[in-house]
């Protein structure tokens, strides 16, 4: 089959191409496998992070993508309930071990043993690939594949994200960075949330924009303070920047979720600036997104 492989970790400024076309071994599922035939694979930042070695590979070369929507070719032994044919998609989560407390809570995700597809195992830039059944998802035909693609990573995480946030209808919500994610939550909220306004903070005026088309309640600059005190936020951005100001746009007893991998270390000392009473006092809590 025909695969794209990173092979070398480099700033993309130094290799604008990192990833080489190659002819690549045919995969076989073993026992509870099934194989993929691809259809789509979005792309991801984390690809960026990966490919620059902030997020680095265990071994080169490797088949990058997490986004992965296809049709099952092959199943191995004792692979579930999927037949050839069915339409799944392919996550973040890879593997996990299925036995210690978190993965009994079902909560994958934050299982030491945690594999990630496209990084620790190879993922979906590729004509085929295989992934362990328990962890391919049945796709609807209502999506075409390039829709359904990125609802498995900024969906995926932005809905996550939203569940963390605890939010009830009725309650203000931040969204802090308008990217894929933050504008799918948007979209979720209008939906779940139909009495809930929505505030986005966002760098440039093209997002404020199409966050206001999308039925955002305002829409201003990430240092731009809220009309009104937010009861949750969430951050999408990879900055510490938006963290010091949406701890000030909380509400008392606001919740802010941080829906990012990893933060920049180029605006650190912004956190510097925290200052209690206004940012951290009266029950105002913190919450981390882990990979989902």
């Amino acid at each position: 089959m025909r695969a794209m492989l990173l092979k070398a970790l480099d700033p993309l400024s130094r290799d604008p191409a990192p990833l080489e076309p190659a002819d690549w071994p045919d995969p076989t599922p073993g026992p509870g496998e099934v194989l993929i035939r691809v259809g789509a694979c979005g792309v991801c930042h984390t690809e960026l992070d990966e490919i620059e070695g902030r997020t680095p590979p265990p071994r080169l070369p490797v088949i990058l993508g997490h986004q992965v929507v296809g049709r099952v070719e092959a199943l191995g032994e004792g692979a579930g309930d999927f037949r050839v044919g069915d339409r799944v998609g392919v996550a973040w989560i890879y593997s996990a071990c299925g036995h210690c407390d978190a993965c009994r809570r079902g909560e994958e995700n934050l299982c030491d043993q945690f594999r990630a597809t496209g990084r620790d195992a190879h993922g979906g830039y590729a004509e085929r690939m295989v992934v362990p059944s328990a962890f391919a998802h049945a796709i609807p035909d209502v999506f075409a594949d390039v829709e359904a693609a990125p609802l498995l990573c900024a969906g995926a995480i932005g809905f996550r994200s939203l569940r963390l946030a605890g939010l009830e209808d009725g309650r203000r919500l931040g969204l802090t960075g308008f990217g894929a994610s933050g504008h799918l939550v948007l979209k979720l909220v209008r939906h779940q949330f139909p009495n809930t306004r929505v505030f986005v903070f966002a760098r440039t005026e093209e997002e404020r924009t199409f966050a206001r088309e999308l039925g955002a309640a305002w829409a201003g600059d990430t240092l731009e303070r809220a009309p009104e005190p937010l009861h949750a936020i969430i951050d999408t951005t990879p900055a510490w920047t938006p963290i010091v100001e949406a701890l000030a746009n909380l509400e008392r007893g606001g919740r802010l979720v941080i829906n990012a991998i990893r933060k920049e270390d180029a605006d650190k000392p912004a956190l510097l600036k925290i200052d209690y009473p206004r940012h951290l006092w009266l029950e105002k809590e913190i919450k981390s997104v882990a990979n989902v």
